[in-house]
Parts: structure tokens; C-alpha cells; sequence
């Protein structure tokens, strides 16, 4: 599948990833010691959700716009600082509007979680897309953008010098053979980088799809699944999961509160799941 950001800016899958991100980054900086993060598929680093790729497919209507319009009574603080993350970014374009139009990457995002002394290097493939970015940060002496192969770019810096660090993985699975790259990254990265934290995202089409294949360290693991059932537009991604290891203490609690009410208020239908996997667990491997 071709799973391009611009076109799905704001739907229920950058939700999932997106909250889990906000959290994993405030979770790794609440530490007094320096973070790096490496972001593989970065994308343009922001969208406009008025713009011609995100109308095509419309579907920040039944994601952020859906959830960032619901009654905040009982909002768990991981969504609360998502929301608020968003609306700083929408902000930096002029006085809120009847609803938001501007959505954050994820390399803004994680620019704005980041503290004074952290590093930040973003990665993008599609020549548009890196030139997009590099213009967000153009002048940002934190952030290091690389028109690049990601996962190559993966090999070369691990393990950093901080010896902290998260690495997000989130392709646009455009290869028939994605998964296994992406399993074959984590399996990389924790050879060289073990105490790492990693977050790789990935679609499910359908019930008997393959889904991420997780590296045998023996390691903490957490993977979070958003499933659109009743609400899931025909022909549509339907389900997505993200496969976080090494998380940050605390991060399976804060998400096995904000999941569930991210789900009641995306519509009817929709469902999440946490899953967790103690580090004294070996997790199992498809292929080598």
C-alpha cells in the first residue's frame, strides 16, 4: 500500500501514533540528560488539512477534527497534551479558526517536545517532502534534516553519543516488502543501540494481514492497536498498530488510559488495545 503523509494528515492513524509520541518524548526528557531522536520517514513536517492532498481523502474529519471538537470532560492528560501540541502548531499560522486547519508532523512534534542541549535528525526519501522540511528548519541549529534513506541513515548514528535516545520508524509502505524492513531496522538498531527507545508504526488492511515482526531481545514492549470497525469508510485503512520497545516507565499506563477514550470519542465502532510484554519475555521473530 501507499500509505503518503500528505494525504492522511490528521486521520485516526497519526491520532494513535501522535499521542504516543507527545508522551514518549515527555516521558525520555523528564531525565536532566540529553536525547537524541532520529526520525526515519519524517515527512514535510506539517500539513495543512484544507490543502488538495489532505481534501482528496478527507480523513482528518473522522480523526484529529473528530476528536479535537469532543467534549473534554475526563480527557486523560497524555490526549489533553496531544490536543494542546496541535493547537500550538495550528497557532503559529494566525488566531484559532471555527477548526483547526494546520496538523503537526511528527517532526514538529518532536522539535517542540524537545529541551535546549537535545538533538533531533529528521530523514526523508521523496525529494518534495525533504525540501519541505528543510525549509520548516531552516536555521534550527537542533534539528538536522537528511534527504536520505532512513534506515540507512539508522545504521550510520547508532548508537549516539547521548547513549538516550528514540528512534521513530514510520514509513509510507510503499515497498511490498515494508514490514521486513522495518523489523529488519529494529534488529539493527537494537544490536547497536539496545537501551534505545524505538517506535515503529504500521497499517493493517485486514484480519489476516501480517503484522510487525518484533526482534527476540529479551526487551520491554508495548503495542498499541486503533481499530475503525463500524466507523472504517470502504476501502480505507481500517486498523494500525505501533510497536513501541524499550518504553519509558510509566508510558503503558498513560496509554492504557488515553487509548481507550481516544476510541469512544473517534465513533462508533472503534476500539483500542494495549499490549504489553515484560522484559523478562523473549519476544518472538518472524524471519531473520
Amino acid at each position: 500500500m501507499n500509505y503518503r503523509h500528505g494525504f492522511h494528515a490528521g486521520n485516526f492513524a497519526d491520532v494513535l501514533k501522535h499521542v504516543a509520541l507527545v508522551e514518549l518524548l515527555r516521558l525520555l526528557t523528564a531525565k536532566d540528560k540529553g536525547l537524541f531522536v532520529l526520525d526515519t520517514h519524517a515527512g514535510a513536517g506539517g500539513y495543512d488539512l484544507v490543502g488538495e492532498q489532505a481534501r482528496r481523502t478527507g480523513e482528518a474529519e473522522a480523526g484529529i477534527l473528530r476528536l479535537a471538537a469532543a467534549d473534554r470532560t475526563g480527557m486523560p492528560p497524555a490526549v489533553a497534551r496531544y490536543l494542546a501540541a496541535v493547537a500550538a502548531y495550528d497557532r503559529k499560522f494566525g488566531p484559532p479558526q471555527d477548526a483547526l486547519r494546520h496538523y503537526p508532523g511528527s517532526p514538529r512534534l518532536i522539535r517542540a517536545g524537545l529541551r535546549p542541549g537535545d538533538r533531533f535528525v529528521a530523514c526523508e526519501l521523496h525529494p518534495g517532502a525533504a525540501l519541505a522540511l528543510k525549509r520548516e528548519f531552516a536555521g534550527d541549529r537542533a534539528v538536522e534534516v537528511r534527504h536520505a534513506d532512513g534506515y540507512r541513515v539508522l545504521k550510520a548514528l547508532l548508537p549516539p553519543p547521548e547513549r538516550r535516545g528514540l528512534v521513530l520508524i514510520d514509513p509510507p509502505f510503499e515497498a511490498v516488502d515494508e514490514l521486513d524492513r522495518v523489523a529488519r531496522a529494529l534488529r539493527h538498531g537494537l544490536r547497536r543501540f539496545a537501551t534505545g527507545c524505538y517506535a515503529a508504526w504500521y497499517p493493517v488492511k485486514d484480519a489476516t494481514a501480517p503484522t510487525l515482526a518484533t526482534p527476540p531481545q529479551r526487551t520491554s514492549l508495548v503495542t498499541l492497536d486503533l481499530k475503525l470497525g463500524e466507523a472504517a469508510a470502504p476501502g480505507k485503512l481500517a486498523a494500525c498498530g505501533l510497536t513501541v520497545i524499550n518504553p519509558p516507565w510509566k508510558f503503558e499506563e498513560a496509554m492504557r488510559e488515553a487509548l481507550p477514550w481516544v476510541a469512544a470519542h473517534l465513533g462508533r465502532g472503534v476500539s483500542a488495545m494495549v499490549h504489553a510484554s515484560p522484559a523478562s519475555a523473549p519476544v518472538p521473530a518472524r524471519g531473520a
